[in-house]
Protein backbone atom coordinates (compact mmCIF):
# COMPACT_ATOMS: atom_id res chain seq x y z
CA UNK A 1 0.00 0.00 0.00
CA UNK A 2 3.02 2.29 0.21
CA UNK A 3 2.64 2.69 -3.55
CA UNK A 4 -0.64 4.49 -3.00
CA UNK A 5 0.14 6.54 0.09
CA UNK A 6 -3.55 6.39 1.04
CA UNK A 7 -4.44 5.63 4.64
CA UNK A 8 -7.03 2.91 5.22
CA UNK A 9 -7.51 0.13 7.74
CA UNK A 10 -10.22 -1.57 5.69
CA UNK A 11 -9.23 -4.64 3.71
CA UNK A 12 -12.05 -4.02 1.23
CA UNK A 13 -10.62 -0.59 0.37
CA UNK A 14 -7.10 -1.99 0.09
CA UNK A 15 -8.39 -4.60 -2.35
CA UNK A 16 -10.29 -1.97 -4.35
CA UNK A 17 -7.19 0.20 -4.74
CA UNK A 18 -4.94 -2.72 -5.68
CA UNK A 19 -7.55 -4.14 -8.06
CA UNK A 20 -7.94 -0.80 -9.82
CA UNK A 21 -4.40 -1.24 -11.12
CA UNK A 22 -5.00 -4.56 -12.86
CA UNK A 23 -8.31 -6.31 -12.24
CA UNK A 24 -8.24 -9.56 -10.29
CA UNK A 25 -5.61 -10.00 -7.60
CA UNK A 26 -3.87 -13.39 -7.42
CA UNK A 27 -4.15 -14.96 -3.98
CA UNK A 28 -7.15 -12.86 -2.92
CA UNK A 29 -10.63 -14.40 -3.05
CA UNK A 30 -13.78 -12.41 -2.35
CA UNK A 31 -17.55 -12.55 -2.66
CA UNK A 32 -20.31 -10.05 -1.95
CA UNK A 33 -23.90 -10.66 -0.92
CA UNK A 34 -26.64 -8.11 -0.22
CA UNK A 35 -29.66 -8.53 2.01
CA UNK A 36 -31.96 -6.19 3.94
CA UNK A 37 -29.90 -3.14 2.94
CA UNK A 38 -26.68 -4.74 4.23
CA UNK A 39 -23.79 -5.52 1.90
CA UNK A 40 -21.55 -8.32 3.21
CA UNK A 41 -18.15 -8.79 1.57
CA UNK A 42 -16.20 -11.91 2.53
CA UNK A 43 -12.54 -11.88 1.57
CA UNK A 44 -9.78 -14.44 2.04
CA UNK A 45 -6.18 -13.36 1.55
CA UNK A 46 -4.79 -16.79 0.71
CA UNK A 47 -1.15 -16.21 -0.18
CA UNK A 48 1.79 -13.99 0.67
CA UNK A 49 1.60 -12.66 -2.89
CA UNK A 50 -1.97 -11.55 -2.29
CA UNK A 51 -1.06 -10.09 1.09
CA UNK A 52 1.74 -8.05 -0.45
CA UNK A 53 -0.51 -6.83 -3.26
CA UNK A 54 -3.11 -5.30 -0.93
CA UNK A 55 -0.95 -4.64 2.11
CA UNK A 56 -3.00 -6.82 4.48
CA UNK A 57 -2.02 -9.95 6.40
CA UNK A 58 -3.13 -13.38 5.13
CA UNK A 59 -6.43 -14.36 6.69
CA UNK A 60 -10.18 -13.92 6.50
CA UNK A 61 -11.90 -10.53 6.42
CA UNK A 62 -15.63 -9.79 6.49
CA UNK A 63 -16.98 -6.29 5.89
CA UNK A 64 -20.55 -5.20 6.61
CA UNK A 65 -21.53 -2.03 4.77
CA UNK A 66 -24.81 -0.34 5.73
CA UNK A 67 -25.15 3.11 4.10
CA UNK A 68 -28.48 3.75 5.84
CA UNK A 69 -27.07 3.09 9.30
CA UNK A 70 -26.59 6.81 9.88
CA UNK A 71 -30.37 7.33 9.90
CA UNK A 72 -30.68 5.77 13.36
CA UNK A 73 -33.33 3.24 12.26
CA UNK A 74 -33.66 0.83 15.20
CA UNK A 75 -35.09 -1.97 13.04
CA UNK A 76 -32.09 -1.73 10.72
CA UNK A 77 -29.75 -1.70 13.72
CA UNK A 78 -31.34 -4.92 14.95
CA UNK A 79 -30.86 -6.50 11.52
CA UNK A 80 -27.21 -5.41 11.44
CA UNK A 81 -26.64 -6.94 14.89
CA UNK A 82 -28.22 -10.20 13.72
CA UNK A 83 -26.13 -10.28 10.53
CA UNK A 84 -22.99 -9.45 12.49
CA UNK A 85 -23.70 -12.31 14.93
CA UNK A 86 -24.08 -14.83 12.09
CA UNK A 87 -20.87 -13.72 10.37
CA UNK A 88 -18.99 -13.80 13.68
CA UNK A 89 -20.23 -17.32 14.37
CA UNK A 90 -18.60 -18.38 11.09
CA UNK A 91 -15.25 -17.08 12.41
CA UNK A 92 -15.69 -19.07 15.63
CA UNK A 93 -16.46 -22.21 13.64
CA UNK A 94 -13.50 -21.68 11.30
CA UNK A 95 -11.13 -21.27 14.27
CA UNK A 96 -12.55 -24.31 16.07
CA UNK A 97 -13.83 -22.28 19.04
CA UNK A 98 -16.50 -24.44 20.69
CA UNK A 99 -19.60 -23.26 22.62
CA UNK A 100 -17.89 -23.67 26.01
CA UNK A 101 -14.51 -22.12 25.13
CA UNK A 102 -13.56 -19.07 27.20
CA UNK A 103 -13.39 -15.67 25.53
CA UNK A 104 -11.60 -12.45 26.51
CA UNK A 105 -12.89 -9.20 24.95
CA UNK A 106 -10.56 -6.20 24.78
CA UNK A 107 -12.05 -2.76 24.16
CA UNK A 108 -9.22 -0.64 22.77
CA UNK A 109 -9.41 3.13 22.66
CA UNK A 110 -9.80 6.27 24.74
CA UNK A 111 -13.06 6.94 26.63
CA UNK A 112 -12.36 10.68 26.51
CA UNK A 113 -12.15 10.93 22.70
CA UNK A 114 -15.53 10.16 21.13
CA UNK A 115 -14.34 8.71 17.77
CA UNK A 116 -11.93 6.47 19.73
CA UNK A 117 -14.43 5.28 22.36
CA UNK A 118 -15.84 2.31 20.43
CA UNK A 119 -13.90 -0.37 22.32
CA UNK A 120 -14.82 0.81 25.84
CA UNK A 121 -18.51 1.16 24.83
CA UNK A 122 -18.58 -2.41 23.51
CA UNK A 123 -17.01 -3.68 26.74
CA UNK A 124 -19.58 -1.77 28.80
CA UNK A 125 -22.43 -3.50 26.95
CA UNK A 126 -20.93 -6.98 26.75
CA UNK A 127 -22.47 -9.86 28.71
CA UNK A 128 -19.62 -10.75 31.10
CA UNK A 129 -19.99 -14.20 32.71
CA UNK A 130 -16.56 -15.52 33.74
CA UNK A 131 -17.11 -14.62 37.39
CA UNK A 132 -20.15 -16.92 37.58
CA UNK A 133 -18.17 -19.86 36.23
CA UNK A 134 -15.45 -19.15 38.79
CA UNK A 135 -17.67 -18.57 41.86
CA UNK A 136 -20.87 -20.56 41.25
CA UNK A 137 -20.41 -22.90 38.26
CA UNK A 138 -23.26 -25.19 39.33
CA UNK A 139 -25.75 -22.31 38.98
CA UNK A 140 -24.84 -21.31 35.42
CA UNK A 141 -27.51 -22.31 32.89
CA UNK A 142 -26.68 -24.14 29.69
CA UNK A 143 -26.00 -21.99 26.65
CA UNK A 144 -23.48 -19.62 28.23
CA UNK A 145 -19.69 -19.56 28.14
CA UNK A 146 -17.04 -17.81 30.27
CA UNK A 147 -16.60 -14.28 28.92
CA UNK A 148 -14.36 -11.63 30.45
CA UNK A 149 -13.73 -8.10 29.22
CA UNK A 150 -11.47 -5.12 29.84
CA UNK A 151 -10.90 -1.64 28.43
CA UNK A 152 -7.15 -1.17 29.05
CA UNK A 153 -7.00 2.49 28.06
CA UNK A 154 -4.33 3.97 25.83
CA UNK A 155 -0.59 4.40 26.16
CA UNK A 156 -0.92 8.14 26.65
CA UNK A 157 -3.03 7.74 29.81
CA UNK A 158 -1.66 4.51 31.29
CA UNK A 159 2.00 4.63 30.28
CA UNK A 160 1.73 0.95 29.38
CA UNK A 161 1.29 -0.60 25.94
CA UNK A 162 -2.20 -2.04 25.58
CA UNK A 163 -0.67 -5.25 24.23
CA UNK A 164 1.39 -5.68 27.41
CA UNK A 165 -1.70 -5.23 29.61
CA UNK A 166 -3.68 -7.71 27.53
CA UNK A 167 -0.82 -10.18 27.47
CA UNK A 168 -0.49 -10.06 31.26
CA UNK A 169 -4.21 -10.67 31.77
CA UNK A 170 -4.27 -13.43 29.15
CA UNK A 171 -1.41 -15.27 30.84
CA UNK A 172 -3.41 -15.28 34.08
CA UNK A 173 -6.94 -15.87 32.75
CA UNK A 174 -5.86 -18.24 29.93
CA UNK A 175 -8.71 -17.56 27.46
CA UNK A 176 -9.21 -19.72 24.38
CA UNK A 177 -9.93 -16.68 22.20
CA UNK A 178 -9.25 -12.94 22.36
CA UNK A 179 -11.53 -10.42 20.65
CA UNK A 180 -10.11 -6.93 20.13
CA UNK A 181 -12.41 -4.01 19.26
CA UNK A 182 -10.99 -0.72 17.98
CA UNK A 183 -11.80 2.36 15.89
CA UNK A 184 -10.31 2.50 12.39
CA UNK A 185 -9.57 4.99 9.60
CA UNK A 186 -11.19 4.74 6.17
CA UNK A 187 -10.24 6.01 2.72
CA UNK A 188 -13.81 6.78 1.75
CA UNK A 189 -15.94 9.21 3.70
CA UNK A 190 -19.01 7.16 2.73
CA UNK A 191 -17.71 4.21 4.77
CA UNK A 192 -17.17 6.24 7.96
CA UNK A 193 -19.87 5.35 10.49
CA UNK A 194 -21.48 2.82 8.13
CA UNK A 195 -19.05 -0.10 8.08
CA UNK A 196 -17.97 -2.95 10.37
CA UNK A 197 -14.92 -5.12 9.68
CA UNK A 198 -14.16 -8.52 11.22
CA UNK A 199 -10.74 -10.14 10.73
CA UNK A 200 -8.94 -13.16 12.17
CA UNK A 201 -5.53 -11.52 11.75
CA UNK A 202 -5.46 -9.58 15.03
CA UNK A 203 -5.02 -5.84 15.38
CA UNK A 204 -2.52 -3.10 16.18
CA UNK A 205 -3.81 -0.57 18.77
CA UNK A 206 -3.82 2.98 17.45
CA UNK A 207 -3.85 1.87 13.82
CA UNK A 208 -6.83 4.11 13.10
CA UNK A 209 -4.73 7.24 13.68
CA UNK A 210 -1.52 5.92 12.20
CA UNK A 211 0.22 4.88 15.45
CA UNK A 212 2.38 1.79 15.12
CA UNK A 213 2.01 -0.12 18.39
CA UNK A 214 2.75 -3.63 19.53
CA UNK A 215 0.00 -5.79 18.10
CA UNK A 216 -2.63 -8.09 19.52
CA UNK A 217 -2.04 -11.19 17.40
CA UNK A 218 -1.85 -14.94 17.85
CA UNK A 219 1.93 -14.82 17.50
CA UNK A 220 2.20 -12.40 20.44
CA UNK A 221 -0.65 -13.59 22.67
CA UNK A 222 -0.47 -17.32 22.00
CA UNK A 223 -4.20 -17.71 21.26
CA UNK A 224 -6.37 -16.78 18.26
CA UNK A 225 -7.29 -13.10 18.10
CA UNK A 226 -10.27 -11.77 16.15
CA UNK A 227 -10.32 -8.05 15.42
CA UNK A 228 -13.48 -5.98 15.09
CA UNK A 229 -13.20 -2.45 13.77
CA UNK A 230 -15.38 0.44 12.67
CA UNK A 231 -13.98 3.38 10.67
CA UNK A 232 -14.82 6.56 12.57
CA UNK A 233 -12.30 8.93 10.98
CA UNK A 234 -10.76 9.82 7.62
CA UNK A 235 -7.64 11.86 6.93
CA UNK A 236 -8.26 15.39 5.65
CA UNK A 237 -5.77 14.87 2.81
CA UNK A 238 -7.60 11.74 1.70
CA UNK A 239 -10.95 13.52 1.86
CA UNK A 240 -9.65 16.45 -0.21
CA UNK A 241 -8.26 14.04 -2.79
CA UNK A 242 -11.58 12.15 -2.97
CA UNK A 243 -13.41 15.47 -3.40
CA UNK A 244 -11.15 16.30 -6.35
CA UNK A 245 -12.02 12.96 -7.95
CA UNK A 246 -15.73 13.70 -7.57
CA UNK A 247 -15.30 17.17 -9.09
CA UNK A 248 -13.41 15.71 -12.06
CA UNK A 249 -16.09 13.06 -12.64
CA UNK A 250 -18.86 15.63 -12.34
CA UNK A 251 -17.29 17.92 -14.92
CA UNK A 252 -16.60 15.03 -17.32
CA UNK A 253 -20.33 14.32 -17.39
CA UNK A 254 -20.91 17.84 -18.73
CA UNK A 255 -18.04 18.20 -21.22
CA UNK A 256 -15.58 16.00 -23.09
CA UNK A 257 -12.90 18.68 -22.99
CA UNK A 258 -11.81 19.26 -19.40
CA UNK A 259 -8.25 20.32 -20.23
CA UNK A 260 -9.02 24.06 -20.16
CA UNK A 261 -10.57 23.58 -16.71
CA UNK A 262 -7.98 21.39 -15.01
CA UNK A 263 -4.91 21.41 -17.24
CA UNK A 264 -1.98 19.33 -16.01
CA UNK A 265 -3.60 19.02 -12.58
CA UNK A 266 -6.46 16.99 -14.06
CA UNK A 267 -4.04 14.56 -15.69
CA UNK A 268 -2.11 13.78 -12.52
CA UNK A 269 -2.33 10.25 -11.12
CA UNK A 270 -4.24 9.84 -7.87
CA UNK A 271 -1.04 9.17 -5.93
CA UNK A 272 0.55 12.33 -7.32
CA UNK A 273 -2.47 14.45 -6.39
CA UNK A 274 -2.54 12.97 -2.89
CA UNK A 275 1.14 13.68 -2.42
CA UNK A 276 0.59 17.26 -3.55
CA UNK A 277 -2.29 17.71 -1.07
CA UNK A 278 -0.13 16.31 1.74
CA UNK A 279 2.74 18.61 0.83
CA UNK A 280 0.38 21.58 1.13
CA UNK A 281 -1.37 20.49 4.35
CA UNK A 282 1.30 18.81 6.46
CA UNK A 283 3.69 21.78 6.90
CA UNK A 284 0.71 23.72 8.21
CA UNK A 285 -0.28 20.90 10.54
CA UNK A 286 -3.59 20.62 8.73
CA UNK A 287 -3.68 16.92 7.72
CA UNK A 288 -6.39 16.44 10.30
CA UNK A 289 -8.38 13.39 11.26
CA UNK A 290 -11.98 14.20 10.38
CA UNK A 291 -15.13 12.64 11.82
CA UNK A 292 -18.80 13.40 11.04
CA UNK A 293 -20.67 15.73 13.40
CA UNK A 294 -23.12 12.97 14.45
CA UNK A 295 -20.32 10.84 15.91
CA UNK A 296 -21.62 11.14 19.50
CA UNK A 297 -24.89 9.37 18.70
CA UNK A 298 -23.38 6.97 16.23
CA UNK A 299 -20.62 5.66 18.47
CA UNK A 300 -23.19 4.65 21.10
CA UNK A 301 -25.40 2.97 18.51
CA UNK A 302 -22.64 1.01 16.78
CA UNK A 303 -21.14 0.02 20.14
CA UNK A 304 -24.50 -1.44 21.18
CA UNK A 305 -24.89 -3.20 17.83
CA UNK A 306 -21.49 -4.90 18.11
CA UNK A 307 -21.99 -5.82 21.77
CA UNK A 308 -25.41 -7.29 21.03
CA UNK A 309 -24.04 -9.25 18.09
CA UNK A 310 -21.20 -10.60 20.22
CA UNK A 311 -23.59 -11.58 23.02
CA UNK A 312 -25.68 -13.55 20.53
CA UNK A 313 -22.70 -15.16 18.80
CA UNK A 314 -20.88 -16.14 22.01
CA UNK A 315 -23.85 -17.46 24.02
CA UNK A 316 -26.14 -20.00 22.37
CA UNK A 317 -28.80 -19.13 24.96
CA UNK A 318 -29.14 -15.74 23.23
CA UNK A 319 -31.29 -15.99 20.10
CA UNK A 320 -29.11 -15.09 17.11
CA UNK A 321 -32.18 -14.34 14.99
CA UNK A 322 -33.63 -11.85 17.47
CA UNK A 323 -31.08 -9.71 19.24
CA UNK A 324 -33.32 -6.66 19.55
CA UNK A 325 -33.70 -7.18 23.30
CA UNK A 326 -29.94 -7.04 23.67
CA UNK A 327 -29.49 -3.96 21.48
CA UNK A 328 -31.62 -1.42 23.36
Amino acid sequence: MSLYGIRTDLAIEAREMAGAQGGEIPGVWSEEVKEHGISVTRMHVQTEEGAKAIGKMPGHYVTLEVPELRRGDTDLQDQVATTFAREFEAFLSRLGIGPTASVFIVGLGNWNVTPDALGPIVVENTMVTRQFFELMPDQVSDGYRPVSAVAPGVLGTTGIESSDIVQGIAEKAKPDLIIAVDALAARSLERVNTTIQIADTGIHPGSGIGNKRKGLTKDILGVPCIAIGVPTVVYASTMVNNTMDMVFEHMKRHTDNTDPLFGVFGKMAETERLQLVKEVLEPLGHDLLVTPKEIDKFIEDIGNIIASGLNAALHTAVDTDNVAAYTH
